[in-house]
């Protein structure tokens, strides 16, 4: 059996584990010495976290809104119980289904749609919070000119105005510039006007778009094509510089296809998955070999690989791609390379070619016609800011967009947006473009609107709204309509013109299928047959400086570029990797921490070119070397607080970080809610031939102290809960987070309360690393409120606020607590949660969002997960109103996560899934040695290495 090594989750833990310290005694022979008082080894080891990074040593609202029921209620609603109705999120034009639950006419929760190809039913974080954005009182509701308010007549005089020019010029001087879209109504708009007008021009412009994708796929086929990713298929996986499980189109659908093959109990054939990348992600994190190069390395090896798939060239160095290669080339037809949107044109034009040459068409991927038609150019913003400051712009309609803010600084968009003479904008909230236009109006939320989309694959959705708006303004096809029309027809009318060309049913209800399926049936892009030019073997990408630091921008995990900054949910969401919330620190890796001697929270000063920043740093083990990451989407004004690093885009120059000697408290939960085990082993991990040669390799692993027990207590009701949670499919995106905060009602507390350690998510992702910090294996574990049988919380509550019921679950009887948290104290998981302030009025969220089912806590009391009670509650009943045993019970966080790695259900049922998980040869049990008998078990995971590289990444 292989030694279990140990896990740590902050660099802290690393530096204070024995093992280190035994490294560094052999080069500091007083250490030992040093250590051997109390008093002065925690000093020692004070001193040794604080230089870790020098020694790199292993590397509210509004209250007179409101939504009023229907007098007439429509036909089967029932009131009290909830309404579903389908739609869909939008984030970077694409589409996802989402089902959207409703109370008494007002939306209250989103989830996935299974009929829709880039949900099957999952919902990620970006689509739950679109609840408190519906709801949000600080929403634009007022026309503006020059800032102040205006009336609707005002604006529709200018616009008359501007219709005489455009009519009159054939649209010259028009531009027109959007975030994209895939919607087929829109796009039919935006031809129809270009068509008669056209000297008008429209932009599509995303701070993260996919031009390098669609460049890149246009060198390689001579035409505009997409790849569509199928991980069903594909047994071995390289992803370079890719996070395809998270940030990739269809990220949900790729998730839950990529996960069915990584469990060993339930998949014949468990895939492969290689990650070679600069910045960690995700998808690296999941990967069975992970191997870190900077820009410059990363380049190298693409050029590499290519030469050895597509002209058998052999790979002397290093040695572990030259066993990659082999693998992708032993899998011929069941291998796929996918590249992220960051890279060049060249290396996607290569990674084709390789794909190709690899059998993978049709097999582990195929191509469609773009869904996302005019990508858009790299040059297209400067281009326009370059029109506006000449004065051949005479009109400017700037819809969902935020370039004021996001444009590269280089662009200088706001000086150039003043020399136009008309300017008009619509966002959902204030920012900083709709300040500097001339007209600004609000923008309608998707829920408020009829519109349509696309999905990653090309399936049409009908987007129908949720509700009437409620602060007023336009949707997007009413702004655009208005430029050529004094009264242009309803939104609800040109969405209809365009379905009936897209859909392929012509039965009477053909309409209302549309809706309640959320898909178009039919609608989905048909395959290319576009070939492969030969060139494109021959590509490579540009050279990238060496030697030199690297500033490279991403966005945000959860506030992507910027449109979420203001949600509160998302800003409090611990970063899956770095654990920060609420900030955005410039991210550096161990190595170049020691170089420039800097710590977590020192301040340092960036300067590219002759522009200069302040930001602080936050070190990430399995950094890159040699680079620095801007985690952008925050700092457009104080209020949202963080660190603007937008004008730091576009300026291809030196980039220098030195050191300030200022410091600032980040607030990271890395380090809150630590639980104690004395083999210090949470994650259960084992490779692949390990378990098939050894199944009981868990019960060699489990740690010593967990004692028999002469009585057990079994549950008296008519049901047992229980949960099993897939530890080989969790990829820790934190969907099940905040689908258990909408669920709850669980408030958020601030940036001052988290970093006093008093924040209040039921549900956690603890992050653990293995090895070194320069190249450490990184591991995910969900965890929540055991549930445990030999609860030690109960038997330490004064007042039995804490207690179980005849179901076995432990719950909290709130009217009873009296705020001594005793109970958290004698939690060994550390789940408990205690309400330290009245977070649930100070949160900027609106009673009408709440979930009626459950109840708002008040001041100091103790909260924690339920298993939603709520949900249970509801089955039972249904269950005796018919006459019929208790049924299935899905939780909120079983049913967000796109990988399915909770596993839910009642134990006393015979065949039950969670039944069968839990007889699972990987289950276990956290913290065994506790004997407290959980009745949330974990599935061990399981790492398919191959041989031929070895057990390190």
């Amino acid at each position: 059996m292989s030694q279990i090594a140990k896990q740590w989750r902050s660099l802290d833990e690393l530096v204070a584990d024995a093992a280190t310290i035994e490294r560094l005694s052999d080069e500091f022979p007083d250490l030992a010495e040093a250590l051997a008082s109390p008093q002065n080894r925690r000093r020692v080891i004070r001193m040794l976290i604080a230089s870790t990074a020098a020694a790199s040593l292993s590397g509210c609202g509004d209250e007179g809104t409101r939504l009023v029921p229907a007098v007439r209620a429509p036909e089967n609603i029932v009131p009290g119980l909830p309404n579903f109705f389908s739609g869909a999120h939008l984030l970077n034009g694409y589409a996802t289904g989402v089902i959207v639950a409703h109370r008494m006419g007002r939306p209250i929760r989103v989830d996935g749609n299974p009929l829709h190809p880039a949900s099957l039913g999952a919902v990620d974080v970006f689509a739950q919070a679109e609840l408190m954005e519906f709801y949000d009182p600080q929403r634009d509701w007022a026309i503006r000119k020059r800032g102040e308010p205006a009336s609707e007549g005002e604006l529709q005089q200018a616009l008359a105005l501007e219709r005489d020019e455009i009519v009159s010029s054939r649209g010259r001087g028009l531009r027109i510039l959007t975030g994209s879209t895939t919607s087929p109504t829109f796009v039919a708009q935006i031809d129809a006007l270009l068509k008669a007008y056209p000297e008008a021009r429209w932009i599509q412009w995303e701070p993260f778009s996919r031009v390098n994708v669609a460049k890149g796929a246009q060198l390689a086929y001579g035409q505009a094509v997409e790849s569509i990713p199928n991980l069903e298929a594909a047994e071995v996986i390289l992803a370079l510089d890719s996070d395809l499980l998270n940030g990739a189109p269809g990220s949900l659908s790729l998730a839950r296809r990529f996960a069915a093959r990584r469990n060993p109990t339930r998949t014949a054939r468990m895939n492969r998955l290689y990650a070679i990348e600069t910045i960690p992600t995700l998808t690296g994190a999941m990967a069975d070999h992970r191997f870190v190069a900077g820009p410059q390395e990363l380049n190298r090896l693409v050029t590499t690989l290519a030469a050895a798939l597509l002209a058998d060239e052999p790979i002397v160095a290093p040695q572990w791609l030259d066993a990659v290669a082999a693998d992708l080339r032993s899998h011929k037809g069941r291998a796929l390379i996918h590249v992220g949107p960051e890279q060049p044109p060249e290396t996607h034009a290569l990674v084709h070619a390789m794909n190709e040459a690899l059998g993978a068409r049709n097999n582990t991927f195929y191509l469609i016609a773009p869904v996302l038609r005019d990508a858009g150019d790299a040059h297209a913003l400067s281009d326009l800011a370059e029109e506006m400051r000449k004065g051949d712009v005479r009109a400017l309609l700037i819809l969902d967009a935020n370039p004021v803010f996001a444009a590269p600084g280089a662009v200088g968009f706001a000086e150039a947006m003043a020399r136009v003479p008309f300017t008009f904008a619509l966002s959902r909230s204030p920012n900083k473009t709709t300040d500097a236009a001339l007209f600004a109006a609000p923008l309608l939320h998707p829920w408020e609107s009829w519109s349509d989309a696309r999905a990653f694959d090309g399936t049409a959705t009908i987007v129908q709204p949720q509700a009437l708006p409620l602060y007023g303004g336009y949707d997007a096809h009413q702004a655009l309509a208005l430029l050529t029309q004094a009264q242009p027809p309803t939104t609800l009318d040109m969405v209809k013109a365009v379905w009936a060309s897209l859909r392929r049913n012509d039965a009477k209800d053909a309409w209302n299928a549309a809706l309640a399926k959320g898909i178009i049936e039919g609608s989905a892009a048909k395959r290319s047959n576009a070939t492969l030019r030969p060139q494109a073997r021959t590509l490579s990408p540009p050279d990238v400086p060496s030697g030199t630091l690297t500033l490279l921008f991403r966005p945000d995990p959860y506030v992507w570029d910027g449109r979420y900054a203001a949600n509160p949910w998302l800003r409090e969401l611990p970063r899956p990797l770095t654990r920060i919330t609420w900030d955005n620190p410039l991210l550096i890796a161990p190595k170049t921490a020691r170089r420039l001697e800097l710590e977590n929270g020192d301040i340092a000063r960036v300067t590219v070119g002759a522009f200069q920043a302040t930001a602080p740093i936050w070190i990430v083990p399995g950094q890159a070397q040699n680079c620095v990451v801007a985690s952008l989407g925050l700092g457009e004004n104080q209020e949202i607080g963080g660190y603007d690093y937008y004008p730091l885009m576009g300026r291809n120059t030196e980039l220098k970080v030195e050191k300030t000697g200022k410091r600032v408290d980040i607030a990271s939960v890395e380090r809150h809610q630590l639980m104690f085990d004395m083999a210090g082993h949470f994650v259960r991990t084992g490779a692949l031939e390990e378990f098939l040669n050894n199944k009981d390799f868990l019960t060699e692993q489990a740690a010593p102290g967990a004692e028999q027990n002469l009585y057990r207590r079994e549950p008296e009701g008519p049901a047992a809960w229980a949960m099993s949670i897939d530890l080989n499919a969790c990829i820790g995106c934190n969907a099940c987070v905040v689908a258990c905060q909408a669920e709850n009602n669980i408030p958020v507390v601030g940036k001052d309360q988290v970093l006093r350690q008093r924040e209040l998510h039921w549900l956690r992702i603890d992050r653990y690393y293995e090895g070194d910090a320069d190249q450490p294996n990184a591991y995910f574990q969900p965890v929540l409120c055991m549930h445990c049988e030999a609860a030690p919380c109960e038997t330490v509550c004064p007042v039995g606020a804490t207690v179980h019921d005849s179901e076995g679950l432990n719950v909290m009887v709130y009217n009873r607590c009296i705020g001594t948290r005793f109970c958290a104290n004698n939690c060994p998981y550390k789940v408990r949660r205690f309400n330290y302030f009245a977070y649930a009025r100070e949160e900027r969220r609106s009673p009408l969002a709440r979930n009626p089912e459950v109840t708002v806590r008040a001041r100091g009391v103790m909260e924690k997960c339920t298993f939603c009670l709520q949900r249970i509650a509801a089955e039972r009943i249904d269950a005796d109103r018919e006459n019929r045993p208790v049924g299935e019970v899905t939780t909120a966080c079983q049913a967000a996560c796109p990988t399915q790695a909770f596993t839910f259900g009642n134990l006393n049922e015979n065949g039950s899934a969670v039944g069968e998980r839990k007889q699972s040869p990987l289950s276990y049990a956290l913290l065994a040695s506790q004997n407290t008998r959980p009745r949330v078990s974990y599935e061990a995971r399981i790492v398919n290495r191959n041989q031929e590289i070895g057990k390190t990444r």
